[in-house]
This record gives structure tokens, sequence and C-alpha cells, in this order.
């Protein structure tokens, strides 16, 4: 398999603050990470250290082979970097169709399979984005992101806030993309047995360093091991 992204002894934060110290992995196309640890450990900041929107300290980070870390926040959406961010940030005078067609690049997403996977959407797409409920906004913002047709898809938090039945109906998208579509993910979830479910592999950070890796399921059947590093009952 090609390898699609590789972090090597990264160190990143805002300012002079180092949140990551040293953190390394790979991921090759196809794989899904569960990117997990209690909060405040530097999960949502590994991510925006992949969108370029922290400080890089040091290390290196490749990115289809070739160098990320020096790479605009513009370039690495273009080159293949699918970003759904905490806040969603849905724009509140857009339409749900003008969302997707608006970042739109070639590739087999399209509305229209946007649409038959997220059938709720379709159904909303002259609603602009501030008459959606949060539910449907974090549709739209994953809808988005797979509207850029891209090779690593990254989801911070998608089920924060949601009630139940959306949690579910997400659930169902994200297998969908995993398992379904062979996509690459990585996915920072607060909800560590859901995501672990979701994903083959599992990183867990502990103050900005990795203090573990390995597969997803043998995590998840080990409640010892899942309590001491996450303090999961």
């Amino acid at each position: 398999m090609t390898e699609l992204l590789a972090l090597e002894n990264v160190t990143a934060g805002y300012g002079e603050s180092r949140v990551l110290e040293e953190v390394s992995f790979a991921l090759q196309e196809g794989d899904s990470l569960a990117l997990l640890g209690r909060n405040g450990v530097g999960k949502s900041t590994l991510l925006l250290t992949l969108m370029g929107l922290t400080r890089f300290h040091g290390g290196a980070m490749r990115w289809q082979g070739g160098d990320l870390a020096h790479l605009p926040t513009h370039r690495r959406a273009q080159s293949g970097l699918g970003w759904v961010p905490q806040e969603r940030l849905v724009f509140p005078s857009l339409t749900v169709e003008e969302h997707l067609t608006v970042v739109a690049r070639p590739g087999p997403w399209t509305l229209q399979k946007i649409y038959d996977i997220f059938p709720r959407l379709h159904e909303r797409r002259m609603n602009l984005g501030n008459q959606l409920s949060g539910g449907e906004q974090q549709m739209l913002a994953i809808a988005r992101a797979l509207m850029v047709n891209p090779r690593l898809l990254l989801l911070d938090e998608p089920m924060e806030g949601l009630a139940p039945i959306i949690v579910q109906e997400l659930t169902r998208v994200i297998e969908t993309l995993v398992k379904g579509e062979g996509m690459t993910v990585i996915v920072v979830e607060q909800h560590a047995r859901l995501a672990l479910s979701l994903t083959a592999r599992a990183i867990v950070l502990e103050h900005g360093r990795i203090v573990h890796d390995g597969d997803s399921g043998q995590l998840l059947g080990d409640p010892q091991l899942l309590g001491r590093l996450l303090a999961v009952a």
C-alpha cells in the first residue's frame, strides 16, 4: 500500500507554547485511525497542525511523499486533505447546495452521491446554513469536506453535542466511508468506544505525546488498558 501521510518527531503549538511533542506515525492509503486522549492533550491541535493552522516548531511531515510542513493551508486542501472542524464553520448566508458546489473538485464525490448518503441534506438543499439544526450542520460540514474529494478525511469531534438519533446516522455514514468506500480517515472523538468501533487503529495522546499506538479492536477488548489510558469505565 502507498504511504499517504507521515509525521516524524513533530513538535507544534500556538506561539511559543508547545502542545505536541515529538509525535511520529504514518498512514497508508485506506487506513482508519482513532485519535484519542483526555481533554487538552493535543488531539485537535494535531489536526490543526496537519492543516497548517498552528506554529510548527520542528520535525517533519510528508504528504504523498512531499513536504507538508511548509505547504500553505489552501494548498493542503487542494492536495487532498479534507477537514471537518469541531466548530463546523457553516456559513449562515449560503444554502446547503451552495456550500457543496462552491468547494467541489473533480472526483467520485458528486452532489448526487452526497445526497444519496445524506438524504436529509437533499431535503434541505435550499435552506440557509443558519436554518439548519446542529445535526444538519454537522452533516453539511462532513458533506462539504467530501465534495473536495479528499484522499484523507480529518474529523474533529463529529458527534459532539448531537442527539442520539443523529449520532446513529453519522456513525452509519462514517462506517460507509471507512468500510464501504475505503477512505483514509482520522477521527478525533471523546466517545472512545465509538471511535474504536469505527477504525482499525488507535493512537492515544497524553501531554502532547503518543503513549499508545495499536489495533482499535484490541484496545476496545481490553477494559483495563482502556480505563488506564482514557479513564473509560
